[in-house]
């Protein structure tokens, strides 16, 4: 089920979120969803918007055919498409569990740590990172990427 942010308040502290771009999608977010199923509560997915991802890189998936996306994977039960920070969504949604992948051990964003702290939240590093979207993008011949005119 997609939701918007004002359904997130429904949902506050019975959720373990996961949170990202996933643009492009590939099979090591599958692992990454089906480990925070195993934290026990409803994994809710917080997909961040195209302005995000444009700092990135050029958007190949807009953020409402991502959430789509990922709505159809089994592991994940709620999917927020919102244009608001994470730290935003943290602060509103106040999930029981943060999971994000081993990869962000002491990368994690200052702000989004002290939400967590503030509110109780347990952040979770899942081992499940098997390539990023960074990589996968990084492999590609971007000028086998522009679309036949």
């Amino acid at each position: 089920m997609i939701l918007g942010t004002p359904d997130l308040d429904c949902h506050a502290g019975a959720v373990t979120m996961v949170d990202g771009g996933f643009d492009p999608l590939h099979a090591g977010h599958v692992g990454y969803f089906a480990a925070a199923a195993e934290l026990g509560l409803p994994v809710l997915c917080n997909v961040t918007c195209d302005a995000w991802v444009r700092r990135k890189h050029r958007v190949l998936l807009s953020q409402q055919e991502r959430a789509t996306v990922i709505d159809a994977i089994r592991y994940v039960d709620l999917v927020h498409a919102g244009d608001g920070t994470t730290g935003e969504v943290l602060r509103r949604l106040r999930p029981r569990f943060y999971a994000k992948g081993e990869d962000w051990r002491g990368r994690l964003p200052d702000e989004e740590l002290r939400i967590c702290e503030e509110f109780g939240i347990e952040v979770v590093y899942l081992d499940t990172v098997v390539a990023s979207s960074s990589a996968i993008l990084e492999r590609y011949d971007a000028r086998t990427s522009e679309p036949a005119a």
